[in-house]
């Protein structure tokens, strides 16, 4: 599409930086996701490499997420039930898998913590880590296994972005995607960028369903089924956290 002289295009096809985009933070991220990468890191080195073996098991008992917490009566155990549904988010079992989480949480949580701010976007990652969680306890009720990982909040951040941050032009902006207007539901699943986008994620999770390895997934078992609640909730709910108009 050309226009002619003097003719501005709608900000929906081509918005404007605003000052701090000229002015970008480190790598181009906001400060808080800086921050959070820098926790997450921490995170990992600390309990695998300054801690006992013991103090390592601790660690991830403590913090780390476990289905058969809540199939046992509270009264019954600590409270270690209150905390880690959020708090197992920021754990990783391996480098491979901390670079692969944050790599994407760059990719993805750049724009949407731009678009809402600083504690919608706390909010957004708090929700999305327990209902990836509590869909992954459900799924697997009295299990002892550990669920550690942010590849649910990143799967919602994921969902969330392909509501604004894919043009219906074509194309994933990382750098303005902020600025565009939220789609609706029905107008995201008829984006062709945002379908193949979909279909293409949804295909690797049920590939891992299927025991088929992927990049990123050395640290053990993958919960595939966090991954895809973790989506759902930031793709069809993130008008709840958004505070921009919606596109009609």
């Amino acid at each position: 599409m050309s226009y002619e002289d003097g003719e501005v295009p709608p900000e929906s096809v081509s918005p404007r930086p605003k000052d701090d985009d000229r002015n970008p933070p480190v790598f181009n991220l906001p400060p808080l996701l800086v921050g959070i990468l820098a926790v997450l890191l921490v995170a990992y080195v600390v309990p695998a490499y300054l801690l006992s073996e013991d103090g390592y098991g601790w660690f991830i008992f403590t913090f780390g997420f476990i289905p058969l917490r809540y199939a046992v009566p509270f009264s019954q155990q600590a409270l270690e039930w209150l905390w880690t549904p959020v708090t197992y988010s920021f754990l990783h079992g391996s480098v491979e898998h901390i670079l692969f989480n944050g790599l994407w949480l760059m990719a993805f949580g750049a724009p949407v913590l731009r678009r809402i701010g600083t504690w919608r976007f706390i909010l957004l990652w708090a929700v999305s880590a327990a209902v990836a969680a509590f869909g992954h306890a459900f799924l697997h009720w009295g299990d002892v296994t550990v669920l550690i990982g942010a590849s649910g909040v990143v799967s919602a951040l994921m969902g969330a972005a392909c509501r604004f941050a894919f043009p219906p032009r074509g194309g994933y902006s990382a750098s303005f995607g902020h600025l565009m207007p939220r789609q609706t539901i029905f107008g995201a699943l008829t984006n062709k960028t945002v379908l193949i986008f979909t279909l293409m994620w949804l295909l690797g999770n049920i590939l891992i369903a299927v025991g088929v390895p992927l990049f990123g997934d050395m640290a053990g078992e993958v919960a595939w089924d966090a991954h895809i609640f973790g989506f759902v909730l930031g793709f069809v709910f993130f008008a709840l956290f958004d505070r921009q108009p919606v596109r009609l």
